[in-house]
């Protein structure tokens, strides 16, 4: 099978004439690389550009986990640094600022995006995105996103939107957990029916269909940050992320970040009673024994699950974990806990509240309310959202 040609890879194949002549930046990553045969193989963006557009590439900007995807968790800030193979600035976007400042937009004239989304509401490289855009529409400046696969697929659209008094940094526009859009997908959504209103352009992919998983891109996959070090880690962040918000580790500090779960308060076979087997569509829950080595329960003995995902296209990440939350907190409702602020630059809420966006989903999982009541409450959301993003669609 022939792989699906990226959008960097598209450019090259294609160079748009808007790029000739013009001060470049680039906000990307070590995942943003083109991956065709030959020796251009693996070869990073930032090199191919500087190659393809030899002196027009003036400064780098980086999103969370820094530019070489060397930082942990949320709130470890990145510092901005000088490219030692280019020798300019990397300015990064998340430390002292989130969105571009005037003076680091000052020396381009267009920004290139070059990021790996992994298909999620609450992963911040999105709004890193859009806050470029919206420093481009507020300093003059053009946007061209390089565009990208979407890993958990492009008719995957799960869970409830976003309530508006709950944006975040993880969360910056009402759309569901899993919206089903490549990043240039959402950059289009963004710009134009959330009203940024920028100067932009998307280089699409050739070759990608919406029911592709990344296993069927022919793709390569590299961790876009740490502990999405699979493709298996990405299919499960959409429900796993939640455990972010609670006292349970999402097994941040071993080998399977959010493919494990689990705390030292753990009865796996009382869990396994609690779960009803037909919550658990397309997935089997593995019972196994970690000791993180940093972040939560850090060289503790945890007791939790392993979650193998069987089929990919009747498996529901927000749902199966959702599900799973409901029974620890019925079964160990004296040690669970919500984890208490900060959590991405937010202070005051509850971090499991940011990152739902939706304060009535704690409220149902703590009322051990039924789940289908609670995914009523939404159907007419999708709905909506579906007609949303219909415009903005580049594949079929």
């Amino acid at each position: 099978m022939k792989p699906v040609q990226t959008g960097i890879e598209s450019l090259l194949a294609d160079p748009p004439p808007i790029l000739q002549g013009k001060r470049l930046g680039l906000l990307a990553n070590p995942a943003s690389v083109a991956c065709p045969e030959g020796n251009q193989r693996f070869r990073s963006t930032r090199v191919l550009i500087a190659n393809y557009y030899p002196g027009q590439l003036k400064a780098l900007f980086s999103p969370q986990h820094g530019f070489f995807a060397e930082k942990q968790a949320n709130m470890v800030p990145s510092g901005d640094l000088i490219d030692p193979v280019l020798n300019i600035p990397i300015f990064s976007l998340y430390g002292k600022t989130r969105m571009p400042t005037k003076a680091m937009l000052e020396p381009i004239d267009i920004l290139i995006v070059d990021l790996q989304d992994v298909g999620t509401r609450v992963y911040t490289f999105i709004y890193t995105m859009a806050l470029c855009l919206q420093a481009a529409r507020a300093h003059h400046k053009q946007v061209l996103i390089l565009d990208r696969p979407n890993p958990i697929g492009g008719n995957r659209i799960e869970g409830n939107s976003l309530k508006p008094e709950y944006t975040s940094f993880v969360g910056m526009y009402p759309i569901p957990m899993c919206h089903g859009l490549t990043i240039g997908e959402l950059a289009l959504l963004f710009n134009d029916h959330f009203g940024i209103g920028c100067e932009l352009t998307v280089t699409p992919m050739a070759g990608w269909k919406r029911e592709m998983f990344f296993q069927d891109t022919g793709l390569h996959w590299i961790p876009p940050s740490p502990n999405l070090p699979t493709p298996t880690s990405a299919l499960v962040y959409p429900g796993q992320v939640l455990w972010e918000g609670t006292n349970v580790s999402e097994g941040r500090g071993t080998t399977q970040p959010f493919e494990i779960l689990g705390a030292p308060f753990f009865d796996t076979a009382r869990l396994e009673a609690r779960i009803p087997e037909d919550k658990l569509a397309g997935v089997h829950l593995r019972p196994l024994a970690f000791e993180p080595t940093s972040d939560k329960w850090e060289k503790r003995l945890c007791r939790g699950f392993q979650l193998h995902i069987i089929d990919t296209r009747t498996y529901h990440p927000y749902k199966t974990t959702l599900s799973l939350l409901q029974a620890v907190v019925s079964v160990h409702q004296d040690a669970f806990q919500w984890k208490p602020p900060p959590y991405e630059y937010e202070f005051e809420k509850l971090p499991f509240d940011l990152i739902t966006g939706d304060p009535s989903v704690r409220k149902a999982v703590e009322g051990l309310d039924p789940l289908e009541n609670l995914e009523q409450t939404w159907a007419e959301e999708l709905k909506c959202f579906e007609e949303i993003r219909k415009p903005y669609l580049l594949y079929e």
